[in-house]
């Protein structure tokens, strides 16, 4: 015979104390679970989103990054000599030669970090369409300004719409505020690629050079024809997109891996508490149990009872930490970007895979929790049960 499934709902109600303390541990190991992947899967999501699938970035294959990366200006002319770049209404090339630095800025919350300035050319509107003007103007070519970032405007000291910046032993005045749909861009100050090469000296030697496709489905002809070109052999060119999610992978991972090692020490508390509340109810109704089987109720009957009333509460603290993380998604944080070295805002992101995953970490605790417990409890003996009365 099988135990109705609302004796176990009646049982789960009625010790609210102990069940109560059990699923808010529960729900706050998920919670952090959740929290950990929902920070991994927000930095992915917002370098992901830097990228075009049209754009094609090209850096020197020994380079980690942009940063570590250098493209002379002979690599740059031979370059523009490729076939399926893409040409704006006066036939000019789609193409940004792009150095990148790395500045310290004051936080508007104390300390100093890192902020990464990029030069780009007179095409960058056209070859970045996400990006928008929010406040102030774009910057004028050949003038040492600057427009930043939605996110460092609001994150650093010195960096609002009409202040200078110091860096190269110059000012740099800011005199816009653009927006990228929450890119990683958000969190980069833009500027003349030549001012920026003349400030720092390097020549005509810049970062990486990226440019627009003519159709995004020449990648695969544009990048024979770049790999056939003995000359460009120490380069490497990829889909924009891709090169800013491979970049995401090593820190996501890291807050992955670092995250839940945590996240699985916590669990280990939720789960012992678990298995004191599921002692305690075998303790409690040990004459219930030798009442059932007396009644005909299989050992096995009892397990089930018994393990479904600690998934029962499982799930429903897992129910309960995801409802909680999901809050996090109103939250803007930032942390080191270790591609760039420089800081990276980004949001929280809750994705179905994050929800599925949380919710089967909560049935494993669950049935960890009460597995013990409910073969305590299929195991006693009907006597000795019938006796504790």
């Amino acid at each position: 015979m099988k135990i109705p499934f609302k004796y176990t709902i009646k049982n789960f109600t009625s010790r609210k104390l102990t069940t109560f303390i059990t699923i808010f541990g529960v729900a706050l190991v998920v919670f952090v679970f959740a929290a950990v992947l929902m920070m991994a899967y927000g930095i992915q999501k917002t370098l992901i989103a830097t990228g075009l699938p049209d754009n094609v970035l090209i850096t020197r294959k020994a380079a980690n990054g942009e940063i570590s990366s250098l493209v002379d200006g002979e690599t740059q002319d031979v370059i523009r000599t490729l076939s399926h770049i893409a040409v704006d209404k006066d036939g000019k090339q789609i193409i940004s030669k792009e150095p990148v630095v790395i500045i310290n800025l004051k936080k508007t919350s104390g300390g100093v970090s890192n902020v990464t300035v990029r030069g780009v050319s007179g095409v960058i509107l056209e070859l970045r369409p996400q990006v928008k003007i929010i406040e102030g103007r774009m910057f004028t070519f050949g003038l040492r300004e600057l427009i930043v970032g939605s996110a460092v405007t609001g994150r650093f000291k010195g960096a609002k719409l009409g202040d200078e910046v110091k860096f190269a032993g110059d000012n740099w005045k800011i005199v816009g505020v653009f927006d990228s749909e929450g890119s990683g861009f958000d969190s980069e100050m833009w500027g003349d690629s030549e001012q920026l090469l003349n400030a720092f000296n390097r020549g005509n030697t810049v970062s990486s050079v990226t440019l627009k496709l003519d159709n995004a489905s020449n990648f695969e002809a544009f990048n024979k024809n770049f790999k056939f070109d003995k000359r460009l052999q120490q380069f490497e060119a990829k889909i924009e997109q891709q090169f800013f999610e491979e970049q995401s992978e090593l820190m996501a991972n890291f807050i992955r891996i670092l995250g839940i090692f945590i996240t699985i020490i916590f669990s280990f508390g939720a789960t012992i508490g678990a298995m004191i509340t599921m002692y305690a109810a075998v303790a409690n109704r040990t004459v219930e149990v030798g009442t059932l089987r007396a009644l005909g109720f299989k050992r096995r009957s009892i397990l089930v009872v018994f393990l479904i009333e600690s998934l029962v509460i499982a799930i429903t603290g897992g129910i309960i930490g995801i409802f909680l993380a999901s809050f996090l998604q109103f939250f803007n944080i930032s942390t080191l970007n270790f591609g760039s070295f420089a800081e990276l805002s980004f949001n929280f992101s809750l994705s179905p895979s994050i929800v599925i995953s949380s919710l089967i970490f909560a049935v494993l605790m669950g049935i960890i929790g009460g597995f013990l417990p409910s073969v305590r409890a299929a195991r006693l003996n009907i006597v000795n049960a019938l006796r504790a009365a």
